[in-house]
């Protein structure tokens, strides 16, 4: 066993005995790989989360944990029709937005039927009319942006760092220096958005956070791009951070205090922004 895979199965052990309902613990640890089940047996699976993890944070942890080790792919969503005819919905690849979302959306979801419905609430901006209709125009595109303006996951770096340890970018979201769109989706967006630099990061703001919540990560070099976020996942108890990893070629859980320094100690990542979750209705 490699040190990942044990970190890993520590990582499951720990969240395990956190859990209330030794019953449930046991369960959790017998599931079936979420990829390797139908759209029916998730159905079955969801609607069991449900009774057992009654509370919304305790399921989507368990949820999280579930899907470690789900295989990585990119970009692996669309629509189902052109230009992008990747489904709405799925259980077997994920990449880091992916696995937020569709985390998410199971947490919130007592059936396939209904996470296909909560994954478009979750991943669509609603028209002027306040109807959602899932076009690749409407997506959710720029996770700043959604961090700051989906109802579903709510920015709360302010809240969890004092003044001094903050900074800011002021940014066109989707406008590159050359003045020429990062995706052609005919949108813009000047965007203040505040964030923790990696090296502020300490106890006192960690013991801030909820106990699962969303971490984004910020990388500078995007932002003559249009673009602030680099990779995002789910952070359990202020130390798990569950993501899809494009290095592992899979959803691993990895410590979170040693995920954000590269081998030579200095940050992997200019800073962080962190965002709760709501249950999706």
């Amino acid at each position: 066993m490699d040190k990942k895979q044990l970190g890993y199965y520590l990582s499951l052990l720990f969240f395990l005995i956190s859990c209330k309902g030794e019953n449930n613990n046991y369960w959790v640890m017998s599931l079936p790989k979420p990829w390797t089940l139908n759209n029916n047996q998730v159905t079955e699976v969801l609607s069991e989360f449900q009774n057992k993890f009654p509370d919304f944070n305790e399921r989507l942890k368990a949820i999280n944990i579930w899907r470690v080790g789900t295989p990585y792919g990119l970009y692996v969503l669309g629509e189902e029709v052109e230009p992008d005819t990747d489904p709405l919905l799925r259980i077997d690849s994920s990449d880091c937005t992916v696995h937020v979302l569709t985390s998410l959306a199971f947490s919130s979801s007592s059936s396939w039927g209904e996470a296909r419905k909560n994954m478009v609430k979750l991943h669509y901006k609603p028209d002027n009319n306040s109807r959602i209709n899932p076009t690749y125009q409407s997506r959710w595109h720029f996770t700043s942006d959604r961090i700051l303006n989906n109802p579903y996951t709510i920015d709360i770096t302010r809240s969890v760092a004092q003044q001094s340890q903050l900074k800011s970018i002021k940014i066109i979201l989707n406008k590159q220096n050359n003045g020429k769109e990062f995706l052609n989706i005919n949108w813009t967006s000047d965007q203040l958005i505040y964030f923790i630099p990696t090296k502020n990061i300490d106890l006192s703001i960690l013991s801030n956070l909820p106990s699962v919540c969303g971490v984004a990560f910020v990388r500078s070099s995007y932002f003559v791009k249009g673009i602030v976020i680099a990779h995002e996942g789910v952070l359990i108890d202020s130390k798990d951070l569950i993501h899809a990893s494009s290095n592992d070629k899979k959803t691993v859980s990895a410590e979170f205090s040693e995920y954000i320094k590269n081998s030579d100690g200095s940050p992997k990542f200019d800073g962080v922004i962190f965002y709760s979750f709501n249950e999706v209705n």
